[in-house]
């Protein structure tokens, strides 16, 4: 998201001033907007007296950035996978005090098991949410249709479908479709991936990241590229009866947002004590109940008082996106070409 120099500038001030400031009842959090309920904060506070102060961003670049440029007054950071071993590699982030953390043994292990690729342990994260990738189809105006992305190669649905903006997510797709994971570096295979999105837009409307939600509840698109809390959220009980939410194995991918501590955090204990708390069953069936998604905690699966979209035994088999530092700007060089083809 651009940024207006002057906002930058103010904005770095603030966080400055954070960075210097003293205060034992107060918790900075950066993290994504709607995802942890504000009554958990609330209380948090009412229980520990220690106030969180939330700031939003909307991407993981976002974030990343305004870190890397010295936003450096937060605490608790709130990534998704690839940024948690970004920012590990990076010495940008906490190994975990795990005594401080006894509920940590609540978190599912097939969810923990997702991040073992970077961190065979979990030193550095406290899983929060998982989720996938989803294609939704409006079945009023779609009958018949492959489960997978070849969807996107039905030329009477031109115009009626969307894919996000987002190079890591397509493309990701695209070489799964192929048969070849996220981390292949042959540019040939990426090229042809590449090949294949391509042909997927020619039959989309367009690459959207942010409306996709609302154009499939209004039924201007039938068949979107998006994630669930932001597709169902859009629709009552009537018309979520007429989507099929497909999570394809082939090319389908899946995301681990996590808690985070900052190397640079000035409140650490704080932060602790709120990590902790939102490793209790009824906390985080709160959080899961607000986003509709299963629990990564197993006890809190209990206390659930609302059905998830799908269940954590559906994303088994989809990998979660990866640093794939080596080739990302292979990607992006093959992802330039494809939003300017015809």
């Amino acid at each position: 998201m651009k940024k207006i120099l002057v906002a930058i500038t103010l904005a770095m001030a603030v966080i400055s001033c954070r960075g210097k400031e003293e205060n034992k009842n107060i918790l900075y959090v950066y993290g994504w907007a709607n995802t942890i309920p504000q009554t958990i904060y609330d209380d948090f506070e009412r229980e520990t007296g220690i106030k969180v102060v939330e700031d939003i961003y909307s991407s993981n670049e976002e974030m990343f950035t305004k870190l890397k440029a010295g936003g450096d007054g937060y605490d608790i950071v709130m990534p998704s996978a690839d940024y948690v071993e970004i920012m590990m590699k990076e010495g940008m982030i906490e190994k975990l005090d795990k005594t401080k953390l006894p509920n940590y043994n609540n978190l599912d292990p097939l969810v923990l098991e997702k991040l073992h690729h970077f961190d065979p342990k979990n030193d550095y994260e406290v899983p929060y949410l998982i989720g996938a990738t989803i294609i939704a189809v409006n079945k009023k105006y779609v009958s018949e249709y492959p489960k997978d992305y070849s969807i996107y190669e039905m030329n009477n649905l031109r115009g009626r479908m969307t894919l996000l903006d987002d190079m890591r997510e397509v493309m990701t797709s695209a070489l799964g479709m192929l048969g070849y994971p996220q981390t292949v570096s042959d540019e040939k295979i990426i090229a042809q991936a590449a090949e294949l999105v391509k042909t997927w837009k020619r039959n989309i409307a367009k690459f959207d990241s942010e409306s996709f939600g609302k154009g499939f509840a209004s039924g201007d698109f039938w068949v979107v590229q998006g994630y669930p809390d932001n597709i169902f959220k859009e629709l009552d009980e009537k018309d979520r009866a007429n989507v099929e939410m497909i999570i394809p194995e082939k090319g389908g991918t899946a995301y681990v947002d996590s808690f985070v501590l900052l190397q640079t955090a000035a409140n650490k204990e704080n932060a602790y004590k709120f990590l902790e708390y939102t490793l209790r069953a009824e906390v985080a069936a709160k959080i899961a109940d607000a986003l509709e998604t299963p629990s990564v905690n197993l006890q809190a699966r209990e206390l659930m008082k609302i059905k998830p979209l799908f269940e954590i035994s559906d994303l088994k088999n989809i990998q979660v996106l990866r640093d794939i530092n080596t080739t990302l700007d292979l990607q992006n060089k093959y992802w330039q070409e494809i939003l300017i083809a015809e």
